[in-house]
């Protein structure tokens, strides 16, 4: 090659090596100026609130290696998760299974502690008393009585000069007494002659006890209770023509419905007492009563019934107007009337009425008719909280009443011992003798004797004069009232051991 060539292919491929070198430090530089770019300018790197530049994301190379490592490591994070889920669902389980357990487990509890109330409270679901005295009423005899035209009374007022003006006739004879009684011209008229007719007589009493008008039967009891109260020494100062016999009240009481062999009134217990409250409307209301109602329990002529009989029974002190017998057989009824429910708001009037019937006898005759009556009652009265009662109803503080009260309660002791023990040593021996710490020991019929025992020694002279009945009292009242636990729960445990407590600190005598 000649030289000149060889120098001139030097020099150009020094120079284009120089063109290269340059061309890449050019690109360089330009590379660095966009990093340079694209980082902070110089005032943002100064600002301290802007945050430190994000590091870069260096490219990584994914090959088949790591996609197969990624896959088994992501099922393995679903398998896990479902193993997670799995558990959670069988803890959630677990956990409403456990609060099932705890519901039925209390349940239970309550369940158990609403028995053991019940056992408690099971006293008050059989503590009542009541029976049904008083059935349907039966037809009432005529109020009409044709004989009333005839009366001196009325043809007095006929004959007089005054009826010329007032034009009274026989027809409207009945009226125009009807109007003398209700204004209370007729026991006037009475005082005043002196003497009662036999029509007069029977026409007031049949108003007093069949009438449904509350003024006519009201009237015609305050007519006889005046005549009846206007006594001398000896005799009734008014000549009575017609007096009412025992046989006529009684057919009163049979109109009425009267049970003589009365029953429990469990239904009406049941049911509410649905009768009692129709019958204290009644009581309240009394002009809306009709004798001859559907309903059960007497009319309100009962009321009149109880006042008459009260005033009749006084009379007998001084006119045998009834036997014995049956003034006997009237206290049973009288008493026996405390025993219905319907008739608690009469409950005074029954009193009243009682305390007269016992004060109608004489001296001679009461000690004998008191343990008549009294093994009458105990035949008739069962052996429940009804006795009881009747008892609490002699509640009279005379010495009649007390002997009555003391009485009773002795022969329904012997009836409910079954006649086997009859003195009063043998009826304390017995009850001693009674272990009220056996389970099976009925609480109940001890509450029924210790109620009965305190009433059979109440004001009775047996406490004064023999010491021993008093000690084997005090005994049957430790028995009662110590063996006894505060946590036994049978029936009437507390009542008797209360009772007993309390009648150990006082005394029986009233």
């Amino acid at each position: 090659m000649p030289p000149n060539l060889e120098n001139d292919f030097r020099s150009i491929f020094v120079t284009g090596i120089s063109v290269v070198f340059s061309s890449n430090q050019l690109l360089r530089q330009t590379e660095r100026d966009c990093v340079e770019m694209d980082g902070p300018l110089d005032f943002e790197s100064e600002d301290p609130f802007l945050g430190s530049p994000a590091p870069k994301k260096r490219k990584k190379v994914i090959g088949l290696d790591d996609l197969v490592t990624d896959y088994y490591k992501e099922k393995s994070r679903l398998i896990e998760r479902e193993s997670k889920r799995a558990k959670a669902r069988k803890s959630c389980n677990s956990d409403e299974e456990d609060d099932t357990s705890k519901e039925t487990a209390f349940f239970e509890t309550i369940d158990k502690c609403q028995q053991q109330m019940k056992e408690i409270s099971s006293e008050d679901e059989i503590s009542y008393w009541g029976m049904q005295v008083f059935g349907n009423q039966k037809t009432p005899p005529p109020l009409t009585f044709p004989k009333l035209r005839s009366c001196e009374i009325l043809n007095s007022f006929m004959n007089n000069e005054v009826n010329s003006s007032v034009e009274l006739c026989a027809e409207k004879g009945e009226a125009f007494l009807e109007g003398l009684i209700a204004n209370g011209w007729l026991s006037r008229l009475v005082s005043i002659c002196g003497h009662v007719e036999k029509s007069i007589a029977m026409w007031t009493f049949n108003l007093m006890l069949y009438s449904s008008k509350e003024e006519l039967r009201t009237s015609a009891c305050d007519f006889w209770c005046s005549i009846l109260s206007k006594t001398e020494v000896d005799l009734p100062f008014t000549k009575i023509d017609w007096f009412p016999c025992y046989s006529d009240l009684k057919s009163a009481l049979e109109v009425y419905g009267f049970l003589p062999n009365f029953s429990s009134n469990t239904e009406l217990l049941k049911t509410g007492f649905r009768h009692l409250h129709s019958w204290t409307v009644l009581l309240q209301h009394p002009q809306n009563c009709l004798l001859d109602s559907d309903t059960g329990g007497p009319p309100q002529n009962i009321r009149a019934w109880l006042k008459f009989m009260a005033v009749y029974c006084q009379v007998r002190i001084l006119c045998q107007w009834y036997t014995l017998g049956e003034a006997e057989e009237l206290i049973e009824v009288v008493i026996c009337l405390f025993l219905d429910r319907q008739l608690q708001g009469l409950s005074m009037l029954f009193y009243e009425c009682m305390l007269s019937v016992i004060s109608c006898f004489i001296e001679k005759e009461w000690h004998c008719s008191c343990e008549k009556v009294a093994k009458s009652l105990a035949c008739r009265v069962p052996q429940d909280l009804n006795c009881l009662r009747i008892v609490e109803c002699i509640s009279g503080v005379n010495t009649r009443s007390k002997c009555l009260r003391s009485a009773v309660a002795f022969q329904i002791l012997v009836k409910c011992f079954d006649n086997k023990v009859t003195d009063a040593e043998g009826i304390l021996k017995f009850l001693i003798s009674i272990n009220v710490k056996d389970r099976s020991c009925d609480l109940f019929k001890m509450y029924i004797y210790l109620v009965l025992t305190e009433n059979w020694l109440y004001s009775n002279p047996l406490l004064e004069d023999k010491p021993v009945i008093n000690e084997m009292w005090g005994l049957y009242l430790r028995n009662c009232s110590c063996q006894i636990t505060n946590t036994d729960l049978r029936t009437y445990a507390s009542k008797v051991r209360n009772k007993a407590s309390y009648l150990l600190q006082g005394t029986v005598k009233g």
